[in-house]
């Protein structure tokens, strides 16, 4: 008995690490989750935004994913924010910004969109396209 409250316990402590693994995966590794009233506020603020729309079966996505995660390593402040919006959930968002798919980089300035890149997996041009725009 005492051998498998044993098990248990390490099961427990495992699945209880998977899970924090998971989680850090899922916040997109500083990537702030996209949430309405955030965005809304951060656009208010005046803050320049990088919107990244991605999905996690999107190949182009994980093409894309180490070199925005660079950009936001170089370019994270006060005033710019780093935004992963789910393909898969945040359909309101992709509605009211007329994004047709997933791969969709956005830079917002306030509240005005000032830069759109789609599928773009060339390192130079995604930052480019980015930069330009910050």
């Amino acid at each position: 008995m005492l051998r498998f409250v044993s098990l248990l316990a390490a099961i427990g402590v495992l699945l209880a690490a998977a899970l924090s693994v998971t989680a850090r995966a899922e916040s997109g590794g500083g990537w702030q989750a996209y949430d309405a009233s955030s965005f809304a506020a951060a656009q208010g603020a005046g803050k320049t935004i990088v919107v990244d729309v991605h999905a996690d079966w999107c190949p182009t996505c994980r093409a894309q994913a180490p070199i925005l995660d660079e950009l936001r390593k170089e370019r994270a402040s006060d005033t710019v924010a780093f935004v992963r919006v789910d393909f898969d959930k945040d359909k309101a968002f992709l509605r009211a910004h007329r994004i047709p798919r997933q791969s969709t980089v956005l830079v917002f300035k306030g509240g005005k969109e000032v830069a759109r890149s789609i599928a773009e997996t060339d390192r130079g041009r995604l930052r480019q396209m980015v930069l330009g725009a910050l």
